[in-house]
């Protein structure tokens, strides 16, 4: 189930864009509800949520379970989690604040076996079955994980041509909110200088046959940026859906 979720996500995104949420729940019945609801990935957050290690494999089972593809979004300055949240079944990883064709070296590295990388080998972990699936084997599928880098602040994106050439990631994503107060603008994602250096990423991107992601709580601009080339769409964070939801019905009832 772990590589054919993955294979069918890389088949998926080349063809039409995709959608997930970011979670900070530490509840899998949560992570459950999103897979059947037909999101195609969650994006299980460390890097501003409470969920460690222990729980965050059994939100990894529940997007299994559902087949929905589970990404972990991992601290800046922990990457050493990178090869934990990998060891315990997550389909891929996503970095925030790359920012120059280093970082993206040293992510790769730690997060691919040899050839690829330097990833600390085990095979008794969940991910490799608890060691039924055979070393050979897991060690070389296992360099099919996702690899997504964010790139959300002034620097990364005046390295962003270095970056690109560094390649050996699987999805470039825009933090608008991160970007938006490296450019001046703190919280105005709408900004025309945040929209044109947004667009301006894509388009490189789009030159080099990259898949763009990006942030968006809003479904028109959501939609508007899947028109402009951002295939790997973030909608929103499950927290704030339920608060919205709940908004809503209380005010209908008013």
């Amino acid at each position: 189930m772990y590589l054919d979720l993955i294979k069918n996500f890389k088949e998926k995104i080349k063809k039409q864009p995709v959608f997930g949420p970011f979670s900070k729940s530490t509840d899998p019945a949560f992570i459950e509800i999103m897979g059947y609801s037909g999101f195609d990935f969650v994006i299980l957050d460390m890097e501003h949520g409470p969920n460690g290690l222990l729980n965050m494999q059994n939100l990894i089972r529940a997007a299994q379970l559902t087949n929905i593809v589970p990404i972990v979004r991992v601290k800046e300055d922990i990457r050493s989690l990178m090869a934990n949240v990998l060891d315990i079944g997550a389909a891929g990883i996503q970095v925030p604040h790359v920012k120059c064709a280093g970082d993206v070296k040293e992510i790769i590295n730690m997060a691919r076996f040899s050839p690829l990388g330097m990833r600390g080998m085990c095979r008794f972990v969940r991910s490799a079955d608890y060691s039924s699936i055979d070393g050979k084997d897991y060690f070389k599928y296992a360099n099919e994980a996702l690899i997504i880098i964010q790139i959300e602040g002034r620097e990364g994106v005046e390295n962003l041509d270095s970056i690109i050439d560094q390649g050996g990631f699987d999805i470039l994503f825009v933090g608008p909110y991160d970007l938006s107060q490296s450019l001046g603008v703190a919280g105005q994602v709408e900004h025309p200088l945040v929209e044109k250096t947004i667009k301006d990423i894509v388009k490189k991107c789009k030159e080099k046959n990259i898949v763009v992601g990006n942030f968006n709580d809003n479904v028109s601009i959501a939609k508007k940026w899947i028109d402009i080339g951002i295939k790997y769409i973030s909608y929103s964070v499950d927290t704030g859906i339920f608060s919205e939801a709940c908004k809503s019905i209380v005010s209908s009832l008013k």
